[in-house]
């Protein structure tokens, strides 16, 4: 056997180099509360198709959005059996009925909680002070485009380290809220 064929390092293509650069945005997001990462690719399919494989459960809310996942060979599930929840929207009571019935984990298995990806406006409307770990102190965002309800409904479903994870997506920008973060509506 050539040794040459040993020591050449595998090369990733475009769609691996799109999913590491999604899945590091996530990371960063969870990491670093409040701070908005940037995307490579506008929207939630790029994270999407970063997380998703034949052993996840996926609950998205949009059809085309969830034929696009089941491609990936997730299993498309009911909210309350969801790894992972796409919104189209969090603006209605629809939407909020399901958020409370998402999956929080346990303090045993906190990662068997979902982690839910919604469409939002950074940088306007209602006015929120985070703290918890990853943020320095308190760090205050502005986010518009959900139900009011939301952050009422976050509150009840993460009891740390039970909880979801929260991303907010706003075209290339991503803002995680990890279910340890505290959450105060200004």
């Amino acid at each position: 056997m050539p040794s040459s064929s040993l020591s050449t390092p595998p090369f990733p293509d475009a769609e691996e180099r799109r999913d590491n650069a999604a899945f590091a945005a996530m990371m960063w997001a969870l990491a670093r509360p409040g701070q908005v990462q940037p995307l490579a690719e506008p929207g939630a399919l790029a994270l999407a198709l970063a997380l998703c494989d034949r052993e996840t459960r996926v609950w998205a809310e949009d059809d085309a959005f969830a034929l696009r996942i089941a491609a990936t060979g997730s299993r498309i599930v009911k909210p309350q059996d969801a790894q992972q929840a796409f919104f189209t929207a969090l603006d209605n009571d629809t939407a909020l009925a399901d958020f409370d019935r998402l999956p929080v984990g346990s303090a045993l298995y906190p990662d068997e909680g979902a982690s839910v990806f919604a469409p939002a406006r950074l940088g306007e409307g209602t006015r929120l002070s985070l703290t918890g770990p990853g943020v320095d102190g308190a760090v205050n965002i502005r986010i518009a485009g959900l139900h009011p309800g939301l952050w009422a409904a976050r509150a009840r479903v993460c009891r740390y380290p039970a909880g979801v994870e929260l991303f907010l997506i706003c075209g290339t920008g991503l803002i995680g809220l990890p279910r340890s973060t505290m959450i105060e509506v200004l």
